[in-house]
């Protein structure tokens, strides 16, 4: 009843009636109808245009009608343009993206997350066939006076090996053959002496 009114209403009760409130004796004059219509089309499209489109402002042709901008006025606030809102929504989105990248960089245990299923992929180093690493222990560097004192440390230790090695003194040991007595004669100077190989070679 209320979507189409155009249906009516059915009763047979003689004792039921009404009267149309259009029709009635009373009524005001209307227009046509169709007139009507293409009037409030037109009102509703200004409207509209004068909503989607701030920009084209108040036209009047009379004189007495006046007012001031609330946006232009003296005391309002600073607004940013369409430009600027702009490029600072790009780089608020850049400096974001870059935040991004460095906590991923800056805590590579936090992982990575994705939501696609179809996204994979494997851990280079938990791989079945990776080799085995052995844990590297953090030892604290050293500072020059302590890599100095370890050389003297190690100098120290060379030296007092090769003291308690009992090697052979060269004290004995002289280039010229005169000076050496083998026995009861002496040898000549033409004689070659081969060191380190024999004692018994003359």
């Amino acid at each position: 009843d209320y979507m189409h009114p155009e249906v009516g209403v059915k009763t047979t009760d003689p004792a039921l009636f009404g009267r149309n409130y259009f029709n009635r004796y009373s009524a005001p004059e209307t227009e046509d109808e169709r007139a009507e219509i293409l009037a409030e089309a037109a009102a509703l499209k200004k409207s509209a245009v004068a909503y989607m489109h701030p920009e084209v402002g108040v036209c009047s042709e009379d004189a007495t009608l006046f007012g001031r901008n609330y946006f232009e006025r003296a005391s309002a606030p600073d607004v940013e343009s369409m430009e600027e809102a702009e490029e600072k929504a790009k780089i608020l989105a850049e400096a974001a993206a870059l935040k991004h990248l460095a906590r991923d960089y800056m805590h590579p245990e936090v992982g990575v997350k994705t939501t696609d299923p179809t996204l994979f992929g494997r851990n280079y180093f938990n791989r079945y066939f990776a080799p085995s690493l052995d844990a590297v222990e953090n030892t604290p560097e050293s500072s020059p006076e302590d890599a100095e004192s370890h050389v003297l440390s190690s100098f120290n230790t060379l030296a007092a090996t090769v003291k308690g090695a009992n090697l052979p003194s060269t004290k004995n040991s002289k280039l010229s053959s005169l000076d050496k007595n083998i026995g009861t004669t002496k040898k000549s100077a033409s004689t070659v002496d081969l060191f380190g190989l024999t004692d018994e070679v003359h």
